[in-house]
């Protein structure tokens, strides 16, 4: 093992420290912008992740980022590659029952616009910066435990290639998404969670064909949702709505096309461009929020706070603006002991949380076949359409959710 350029070790068990300034569980793009961001600030940070550095950039995740995660990775030093390689959209359209509605972002949002950029790009731009920083990322760490969460001197233990290990700090990162050992280590009667589990889920491919818009397009059809998406201007990422006990085996790539072109109004299914998928999954769709985002010295952030449901490509987007307050509340704790931000920091964080989980809630609301929906519902659907199609004041309100609220 080698020691970095701020003194930090490169990851390995042989290198495993006794104590740092701040423990950050979750090696995904949450807790590696937080680490790149304390390092920056010199503050000392440790990064344990559960999976091996190949499986967490193996994971295929969205790619919308919003107008304040594009600043906050620059401010990091690793938007450089996102800056020459991220398509920035401008705009969004919205397709219902065949009708069309193209929204201007920049136009209705003051300027504000989303970055195409995959979270994976994202993810493995991170893990270069801690590299060539020294930072220190230990991987395959299992049986993580958090303890004396409530004092002044928490702790972690875990076991790395055989053996257990402590590792010591002052403050904790819960970053390690929803199933992770963060927030299930907080007491059942501290916690608050609200959720709300959707009665179908995405199924999505990818594959290396030219997007069929420029743009992303939402479509709501009788037969259910549809997304056209991006990664890039070769590769595209496509989804509809299926019900939750579909299975990707039985859904070859020839049957997903026809179905997606069914989805679309015939101009749009036209200019598909079809092709072998590089990979297909089903998400399922769940809303989920767990309050208060802190408990004593461990603070979460990311997935394992909350979740949304991807309409509206709102989870990385949400993950990074809890980094940017938590990040926020650190440095001010070190640089001139002022604990402030610390302490509002589950409500400054949560306050956001919820507007997005409202406009996502809404998205899928509006564009989704629900089963119970009936004609009543479906008119509702019709009429919240409507009303954006024709009110200013209702675009600039979804464009100024869509492109990101303020942090």
């Amino acid at each position: 093992m080698t020691e970095g350029p701020s003194g930090s070790l490169s990851a390995g068990a042989s290198a495993v420290p006794a104590r740092t300034q701040v423990l950050v569980i979750g090696g995904g793009p949450a807790g590696l912008l937080l680490s790149q961001l304390l390092h920056r600030a010199g503050v000392d940070n440790v990064v344990l992740e559960r999976r091996s550095r190949a499986y967490v950039l193996s994971r295929i995740r969205a790619g919308v980022l919003e107008q304040g995660t594009v600043d906050l990775l620059r401010q990091a030093g690793v938007g450089a590659r996102m800056d020459r390689k991220g398509l920035v959209h401008d705009g969004v359209e919205i397709s219902f029952h065949n009708r069309r509605l193209r929204l201007d972002l920049a136009g209705l949002a003051g300027g504000r616009t989303v970055t195409v950029y995959g979270q994976t790009e994202v993810t493995a731009d991170l893990y270069a910066a801690r590299d060539a920083m020294g930072g220190t990322v230990l991987h395959e760490a299992e049986d993580v435990a958090l303890h004396d969460l409530e004092s002044a001197s928490p702790f972690a233990t875990f076991t790395l290639d055989g053996e257990t290990h402590r590792i010591d700090c002052d403050f904790i990162a819960g970053c390690d998404g929803f199933h992770g050992v963060s927030r299930r280590s907080i007491p059942e009667d501290r916690l608050k969670l609200f959720e709300l589990v959707y009665p179908f889920g995405w199924l999505g491919i990818l594959a290396d064909v030219p997007p069929v818009s420029d743009e992303l397009i939402y479509a709501s059809h009788e037969k259910g949702f549809a997304l056209c998406s991006m990664r890039s201007s070769t590769r595209s990422r496509y989804y509809i709505q299926c019900p939750l006990d579909e299975k990707v085996g039985d859904w070859s790539d020839d049957r997903f096309w026809e179905a997606l072109a069914g989805h679309l109004p015939a101009d749009v299914a036209a200019r598909l461009v079809t092709g072998p998928s590089i990979e297909k999954s089903i998400a399922p769709l769940r809303s989920f929020v767990a309050e208060p985002m802190r408990h004593g010295r461990l603070f979460l952030a990311g997935d394992a706070a909350h979740i949304v449901p991807p309409t509206g490509a709102k989870g990385l987007n949400l993950a990074v603006s809890d980094v940017h307050y938590l990040f926020e509340g650190l440095v001010a704790h070190y640089a001139a002991g002022d604990d402030q931000a610390l302490e509002r920091y589950s409500e400054r964080a949560l306050a956001r949380v919820w507007k997005a989980e409202r406009f996502s809630w809404w998205m899928t609301s509006t564009l989704h076949s629900f089963p119970e929906t009936g004609p009543f519902g479906a008119r509702m659907q019709r009429a919240e359409f409507d009303y954006l199609a024709t009110s200013r004041a209702a675009q600039a309100a979804f464009a100024e959710n869509y492109a990101g609220l303020p942090y």
